[in-house]
């Protein structure tokens, strides 16, 4: 997802555009790896020194309340990035060094759907962690 995707989005739902949800979307859409709200507010008590972890975390639940942005736990925290904008269904390798994210088209529940027979499945989500060449 983009920039402009994610305003459209806050737009028809209601959201004004506000110069921190702008610092914040921007600093998503310039890269694919997954960020923390401590990354975030490193970042924004430059220019907002009143910044809090509690405003952060608003906007972060916002985003992805609204499906801009998609979230994670990675060493015990919470990690945030865009949200795909794939057209087929996927998972993904994230490397724990350098949030680096690798796209996987394979999906396990190919082989666990048959193992769950009389059962209903309703959503899944598969990462897989681990360091990905540059950090090996």
């Amino acid at each position: 997802m983009n920039a402009a995707r994610a305003w459209e989005i806050l737009k028809d739902n209601g959201y004004k555009k506000t110069d921190k949800r702008e610092l914040i979307l921007g600093m998503f859409a310039s890269t694919d790896k997954y960020l923390t709200a401590r990354d975030l507010l490193s970042v924004l008590k430059k220019d907002f020194p009143g910044m809090s972890f509690d405003t952060i975390y608003r906007n972060l639940a916002t985003f992805v309340e609204l499906d801009i942005l998609e979230e994670t736990e990675l060493n015990g925290e919470r990690n945030f990035r865009m949200h795909c904008e794939s057209d087929h269904h996927h998972h993904h390798f994230i490397c724990r060094d350098c949030g680096n994210v690798k796209e996987l088209s394979v999906c396990p529940m190919e082989m666990l759907g048959e193992k769950l027979p009389g059962y209903a499945v309703e959503a899944h989500k598969f990462e897989i962690y681990g360091k990905c060449p540059d950090c090996l």
